[in-house]
């Protein structure tokens, strides 16, 4: 017979309410089992043998087995054992008469007991065993419990990793790309900026220009770091501005026929330059470059008479670009020289004017570009009414009167188009756009 034991218990007000089965073939001794451990604070339930005890296991939660060793059919050993194997989470108690000690210990080898109590058992002894046992499940249980909840955490922590990563990546992303528009309209913005002076003066027409996109190849050949080759460029579009100032008859002629006053007002033109960029922040690593592109190797140049390193790389670099466009578009002189006759002359510069170490750098990078430039497939050169919609600029687009209108790089639009053409009606000239080949980027 199955009994269970319908009254309510005294459960311990400190702990649980653990549920203990009590198996045994004498109705006697479960009775005595049910009295100690009610008055203990646990809930009972008793079987008659090994076998109702499994039909009962298969159907409520229990927390700890009490088995006596002699029962027919199915003993004390054989039982604990299957309890063992079904439900090892379950508490195992045997209790045994001193003639059973084989058994026990085959009940201990086989069944994994928790412990053992002689009989007839001490009532204190029989309660101690079962308080240390829901102590242990009491902490394999929150042992499982921290492992699930661990587990639980970790699967949302993984996935909060994975999320934010998402996110951090895609607001990279974004930083990233408002980052190089911003970098592009500020490099539209000093382009235009710079073409403010070279409105006044045919010869000045795209020289800032000429000379930034020269500094920048060169100061990126010679290995300096990116954003030292973007403030050189920056530099070199800006280097002149201090020229804004002076008369148009004065900037209109080449340099060799100012008069002396003329020559030490032109000569003030990297001060003035400095000056006029002093209040705004992102130009001050740019102004050591302006204030000293007119310096010399050999210290006799102006307007500090710097000489060799204390001269600031960048303006060395400047100071090259600069002589190299002046050479070819007759600044220096009335007669204006090809690419290769510039090159000759500044090379009998070298240690005078130039820094030797950047002029070298530059005179081989110009062998390189112009064997590039041999090689590579060609710009495609278009009148405006051949012009489509997604085509990219090759080169600037400067107007006849020296105009940046689009910078290289620039995809073509059907309404950018329309208006190119507008303008040259307008101004009654003919564009020659460079155009990139597809699939070059």
């Amino acid at each position: 017979m199955i009994e269970l034991d319908a009254s309510k218990p005294d459960v311990a007000p400190a702990g649980p309410a653990w549920t203990v089965l009590c198996v045994d073939d004498e109705p006697n001794m479960l009775a005595a089992l049910k009295r100690a451990l009610r008055a203990g604070g646990f809930g009972v339930i008793t079987a008659e043998g090994g076998a109702q005890a499994i039909e009962i296991l298969g159907k409520l939660p229990v927390d700890i087995v009490v088995s006596d060793m002699r029962m027919p059919g199915m003993d004390g050993s054989q039982f604990l054992e299957h309890v063992h194997r079904e439900w090892p989470q379950v508490i195992r108690i045997l209790l045994t008469g001193h003639a059973d000690q084989g058994s026990t210990v085959s009940a201990i080898n086989r069944g994994r007991i928790f412990r053992y109590l002689s009989k007839p058992w001490d009532e204190r002894d029989l309660l101690a065993a079962l308080h240390e046992g829901t102590e242990r499940l009491a902490l394999e249980r929150e042992k499982v419990r921290l492992e699930a909840l661990t587990r639980q955490q970790n699967a949302e922590l993984r996935t909060l990793n994975t999320e934010l990563e998402t996110r951090v990546a895609e607001r990279t992303q974004e930083l990233t790309e408002a980052n190089a528009r911003l970098e592009r309209s500020y490099l539209k913005t000093i382009k235009v900026f710079s073409n403010l002076l070279e409105l006044r003066s045919g010869q000045l027409a795209g020289h800032g220009r000429r000379v930034a996109e020269v500094a920048r190849d060169l100061a990126r050949a010679m290995g300096l770091a990116e954003d030292v080759v973007r403030q050189v460029f920056v530099a070199g579009l800006l280097h002149d501005i201090g020229l804004i100032g002076m008369a148009d008859k004065l900037i209109g002629r080449p340099v060799m026929r100012y008069a002396p006053d003329e020559v030490s007002q032109y000569r003030t033109h990297p001060q003035v330059a400095e000056q006029s960029l002093l209040a705004l922040d992102d130009m001050q690593p740019l102004l050591p470059m302006i204030r000293g592109h007119h310096e010399r190797h050999d210290g006799t140049g102006y307007p500090d008479k710097l000489a060799g390193a204390a001269i600031p790389v960048g303006a060395r670099i400047l100071a090259v670009a600069d002589a190299y466009d002046d050479l070819q578009n007759g600044h220096v002189a009335e007669v204006a020289l090809t690419p290769q006759e510039a090159r000759i002359l500044m090379r009998k510069s070298r240690g005078t004017q130039f820094d030797p170490e950047v002029l070298d750098v530059f005179l081989q990078t110009m062998e390189n570009a112009a064997a590039a430039e041999r090689a590579k497939v060609q710009d495609m050169v278009l009148p405006t009414a051949a012009l489509t919609a997604d085509m990219v600029l090759a080169r600037d687009l400067v107007s006849s009167r020296g105009v940046l209108m689009l910078t290289a790089g620039h995809r073509l639009t059907a309404s950018l188009i329309r208006k190119i053409r507008e303008f040259e009606l307008r101004e009654g000239s003919k564009f020659d756009v460079h155009i990139k080949p597809k699939g070059r980027t």
